[in-house]
């Protein structure tokens, strides 16, 4: 049988994974004329018209031509469930399936990272790293910024009662907030997000389209990697499958690992890097030890509350009949507008599970439409999801290759509720949501409660349904985790410790979840290595001059 192939042309980078952080990288690395490009994706074009029409991600997640199709483990906390885990697999990466919100995080966050001993990491030091890339509807201020590749767009509808929730919130302290990402979240508000003109924006047509003219960028789909190419302690390029050819690409720099929370482990781990025992045990030879390749993962695990109303227009009304599907579809062909362009998620808050946070440790997302579980019909009658979910959760899990075959998806085990304090705060949660909706505001739509039931009253009652109506909200990080200390899987600089010209660039870097959703903190994790990485380079051929 004849070895893989050698891929023509010679390459100073090879980034792994055309998702959300490398069509960042790809675009800032290509700047440089001097500098040879390789991109790897492992899924196809964006060019499906569900990626692009908001409302599309329905169609999306649980698609093969754009989702890898993956689920958890059978979880404990959630009752025994396995959860559909969607992951994008296409140019974009999950900016191509997800939700569009626009959000940082709060700087405690990222303080908390610097605190961590990830110097370079603070609030201060990342918040030029958001502007950089950013093009805000409002234009140019201290705190956003205007002109760069990826748009923050306003929302194009607003609904009646989420207007009244946002009333009837004010009532128990959370206050309107007209800015989500100034660095505290706390309060209410309408999410902005990634979208031009009521379409989806996601990082293949921001960065990754215009960097397609530069002739020395050359992306490869369908390009699944199989592993690492080592070289002793060096990591020299990246052994592939496209079509069923294996081929081999190297690179005279740097390979910049950037395939997600779940997939960028995977492929350490199919390389030989990561826990020799884990390894050993799945059949799989140790070339370097890294024992923290896959833990630490983390996730917001989201708890959907759903309230019948009266009096009260909802998608599940409006899109309850041909005429109503239809009228929508006009809508969005003629004007970009409606129901066909919003995100799942139009209005949030964030607040605290209990007055002595010191910043809030709860993000809802609150939706005018309900169903049984995502991809289910809308239910026939009027309703609102109040979707809470815990954003610091303490329950920590892992994901470890199966075996040594690529085609088998890792296993993802979150260990939902683990934590003692992650039981509590989700029953507080749902109290809490519940009390929300007993505001005056809300009393005109006579909102009555579906799920998890009024029936459910004991914290040991509502923590079991939690278990049957909890899922994810698609936030995986922290399995490649960056630190200062020696059992860290990468360095502040993002590159994997004991081992040369490898870097990981992804949400799996992440030490510690983020306080709100993860697109945007990824999009800044790329742009501040690409720094680091074109800073390294010219240090390097100053001092070789």
């Amino acid at each position: 049988m004849s070895g893989p192939e050698e891929l023509d042309g010679t390459y100073d980078y090879i980034i792994v994974g055309a998702g959300t952080a490398g069509c960042v990288l790809a675009n800032r690395l290509s700047e440089d004329p001097s500098v040879r490009v390789l991109l790897l994706e492992a899924g196809g074009s964006d060019n499906y018209h569900w990626v692009h029409i908001p409302v599309g991600y329905l169609f999306c997640i649980g698609n093969p031509r754009t989702d890898w199709m993956m689920k958890t483990a059978s979880e404990p906390g959630l009752n025994g469930r396995s959860l559909v885990y969607p992951r994008g697999k296409v140019l974009g990466g999950c900016t191509s399936v997800n939700g569009m919100i626009y959000m940082r995080g709060q700087a405690a966050d990222y303080d908390h990272w610097r605190q961590l001993g990830n110097v370079g990491w603070s609030w201060d030091d990342v918040l030029p790293y958001f502007l950089k890339s950013e093009d805000h509807h409002a234009g140019k201020s201290a705190l956003h910024g205007a002109n760069g590749e990826w748009k923050v767009s306003r929302q194009k509808l607003t609904w009646d009662i989420l207007r009244a929730v946002q009333e009837g919130a004010r009532e128990f302290g959370i206050e309107p907030r007209a800015d989500f990402n100034d660095g505290n979240n706390e309060g209410s508000g309408f999410f902005e997000v990634n979208q031009k003109n009521g379409v989806r924006w996601n990082t293949a047509r921001g960065f990754l389209r215009p960097a397609m003219k530069r002739p020395n960028l050359r992306l490869i789909t369908e390009a699944e990697t199989r592993q690492l190419v080592l070289d002793g302690k060096r990591v020299a390029g990246v052994r592939f499958v496209q079509k069923g050819r294996e081929m081999i690409a190297r690179a005279n720099a740097e390979v910049l690992l950037a395939a997600g929370a779940i997939n960028s482990p995977k492929i350490l781990e199919l390389s030989g890097i990561g826990n020799g025992a884990v390894l050993a045990d799945r059949g799989i030879a140790l070339n370097h030890e890294s024992s923290g390749v896959g833990e630490n993962l983390q996730d917001h695990l989201q708890i959907r509350t759903v309230y019948k109303v009266q009096n009260a227009k909802t998608l599940n009304t409006m899109a309850n009949s041909l005429v109503g599907k239809a009228r929508i579809a006009l809508q969005y062909a003629l004007t970009r507008s409606g129901p066909m362009s919003m995100a799942p998620s139009q209005f949030g808050m964030f607040t605290k599970s209990d007055p002595s946070m010191a910043t809030p440790d709860l993000e809802y997302h609150v939706q005018p439409l309900s169903t049984d579980k995502l991809g289910d019909p809308l239910h026939p009658f009027p309703a609102i999801t109040m979707s809470v979910c815990n954003l610091r959760p303490e329950s920590v899990g892992s994901v470890h290759v199966a075996g040594p075959d690529l085609a088998k998806q890792p296993e993802i085990r979150l260990n939902y509720l683990s934590a003692d304090r992650d039981k509590e705060i989700a029953v507080k949660s749902v109290r809490q949501a519940r009390q929300i909706m007993t505001a005056k505001a809300l009393q005109r739509y006579r909102p009555e409660e579906i799920l998890p039931g009024p029936q459910v009253d004991s914290d040991e009652e509502l923590l079991q349904k939690v278990g049957d109506i909890a899922t994810t909200i698609f936030h995986p990080v922290g399995t490649c985790r960056m630190g200062a200390d020696e059992t860290s899987v990468v360095d502040p600089d993002l590159r994997l410790r004991g081992l040369d010209g490898l870097r990981v660039i992804d949400a799996s870097i992440m030490p510690r979840i983020v306080s709100g959703n993860t697109a945007s903190p990824v999009v800044m994790i790329a742009e501040k290595a690409a720094d680091m990485i074109r800073k390294g380079r010219k240090g390097a051929v100053s001092s070789a001059a």
